[in-house]
């Protein structure tokens, strides 16, 4: 009995040593996606030194809408803030001990905002100036980062002697990310514009911040319906998906889109109702219909419907994995672009509204949704569109798992 007991405790050690907390997440679409944010000095001043933050965005389907993100930190010592470009703090902080010139900030954990586009040019460094939104890698690489400069006072000025941050924070709408420590990396080179010299900075370090669904959000996001042209049937989104409605109530606020209460077009909410009232109670759903069954090709229409009253979509994608993709042959109503990720077979995509034509998904109402279409080419040897092969395995919005329908509840298709 005093063998099984040790060898018991000692499996439950070596279970919680080795298990996974909630607030850890790999995502195997995207192993290698993460937001680096990279602190590069790139001078010393007689009090400090002037430095460049970047935030990097190597995520492939995942980004930043508004309102933008936010960025804290600890200092080590008593630093402060002279001055900033690109970016301000959001409070000052008590300044007293200053006399004569003040310090832009003197918070010891100060909380760094983009600035809003149209600043000034005397104010804006490259990358700056987005109001906080960030796009994905895949879908904008050219606005996949965001920077400001500061210069920072009552600190070390050499390599030796300057303290770096502590308990670096991103903050994003959800929120959802973890920072880890800061870690002194070779220093970034840069390339002139004529490309004929090449600097570098004093001393950079990195940050890397990884995104956890478990602490974005306390339940889904979104959901997705199935249908057929050849099937009366349609399965639904799962009663309950995002939450539950109680007794014509609901545990999350709501409204009836029949409503007089509901905004019209332009106007402000005269009420706060956060999504329209369903039995999924989810802000976005995603329509999958298999719209015709040809001899040689298939195509499907997937319309995303907003039912958030508070919430335009701005950038959205979505990712769709599903194996048919290999045979792929065209897209109608957004872009496309097959994404790599761990698997050999090409069975993952991630589309996006085209911009200035429907790459903003408005709140809930009449033009709260978006439709597309897909074009795949059958081969016979490899697929076949019955028992549910016509429907996707998964579905993400804006880089969310989205509810799926139970397998049996898949429409039949001939």
């Amino acid at each position: 009995m005093s063998f099984l007991s040790k060898s018991t405790l000692l499996l439950l050690i070596v279970l919680c040593c080795t298990s996974f907390t909630s607030t850890e997440a790999y995502d195997a679409l995207d192993p290698n996606g993460n937001i680096t944010i990279k602190w590069d000095v790139m001078a010393w001043t007689p009090d400090g030194y002037v430095a460049v933050v970047t935030i990097y965005n190597y995520q492939q389907y995942r980004h930043i809408e508004a309102p933008g993100w936010s960025l804290g930190w600890t200092w080590a010592e008593h630093e402060v803030i002279w001055n900033m470009v690109g970016g301000l703090t959001t409070e000052q902080g008590d300044c007293s001990r200053f006399q004569g010139e003040i310090p832009f900030s003197c918070q010891k954990s100060p909380t760094v905002v983009d600035l809003l586009p149209g600043t000034p040019y005397n104010q804006q460094i490259a990358n700056c100036c987005k109001g906080g939104v960030i796009s994905s890698r895949m879908q904008d690489p050219s606005n996949a980062a965001s920077s400001f400069q500061l210069s920072v006072g009552s600190a070390g000025t050499t390599n030796k002697t300057v303290k770096i941050p502590k308990n670096i924070t991103l903050n994003t709408p959800g929120p959802g990310y973890t920072c880890g420590p800061a870690k002194i990396v070779r220093p970034t080179r840069f390339l002139s514009a004529d490309k004929r010299r090449v600097t570098q900075a004093l001393m950079t370090w990195n940050i890397k911040c990884t995104y956890s669904p478990f602490l974005a959000h306390k339940a889904p996001t979104c959901c997705v319906s199935l249908s057929s042209f050849n099937n009366k049937t349609i399965a639904p989104c799962p009663t309950c998906s995002c939450g539950c409605r109680r007794n014509n109530t609901v545990s999350r606020g709501c409204v009836d889109p029949k409503s007089p209460h509901v905004p019209g077009p332009g106007q402000k909410n005269i009420i706060t109702p956060l999504v329209q009232c369903t039995s999924h109670m989810c802000p976005v759903k995603i329509q999958w219909h298999l719209k015709l069954n040809y001899k040689h090709y298939w195509r499907v229409k997937i319309t995303i419907t907003n039912l958030n009253y508070h919430m335009n979509y701005t950038h959205w994608n979505l990712v769709v994995q599903h194996p048919n993709f290999d045979n792929f042959t065209q897209v109608v109503g957004s872009k496309y672009k097959a994404l790599t990720s761990l698997s050999t077979t090409n069975d993952t995509a991630m589309l996006w509204g085209i911009k200035h034509y429907n790459d903003v998904l408005m709140q809930a109402g009449r033009y709260g949704k978006v439709h597309l279409e897909l074009l795949f080419r059958k081969d016979k040897a490899t697929f076949t569109s019955k028992k549910g092969w016509a429907f996707p395995q998964r579905i993400y919005f804006n880089g969310d798992s989205c509810v799926m329908p139970p397998p049996d509840a898949y429409p039949l298709v001939a």
